[in-house]
């Protein structure tokens, strides 16, 4: 039986992650998405939010966009458009992408605009979640 999980993520711009790992948890569409080794093997699709990474009896975290997963009893591999780790998570900017975001909003837009923005929004609460994590 494996210990361990290959977790890598990706995003259209580089590999974000790659290590061993204990566990991940995945913000799936239908809620959270706990992946040990051996899982059986999944496709779907994750929401943008928080992962948990277990590693060494260490949790991590990071903030997410939507995208999809394929997992196999060996390999989690995350294919999203944002992936952040909290120390790298700058709180005032994504402070300010949010403000941004809900005042577009609150304009009259396009279904293509409102989109954009809706995912702008998305990913600025994902990243302002994982970094007032410690916060609470």
């Amino acid at each position: 039986m494996a210990a361990t999980l290959k977790l890598e993520i990706v995003t259209p711009e580089a590999r974000t992650y790659s290590e061993d790992v204990d566990m991940v948890t995945l913000p799936g569409v239908e809620g959270e998405m706990g992946i040990f080794p051996m899982h059986i093997p999944l496709m779907t699709q994750i929401s943008a939010g928080e992962i948990t990474v277990r590693k060494s009896g260490e949790e991590f975290f990071l903030a997410v966009g939507e995208g999809f997963v394929q997992i196999t009893g060996e390999k989690v591999s995350v294919m999203t458009d944002m992936a952040i780790k909290a120390e790298d998570i700058d709180e005032t900017k994504a402070e300010e992408a949010r403000r941004r975001a809900e005042a577009r909003l609150a304009e009259k837009l396009d279904d293509e605009e409102s989109a954009t923005v809706q995912a702008a929004l998305a990913h600025s609460l994902a990243q302002l979640k994982v970094k007032r994590r410690g916060h609470r």
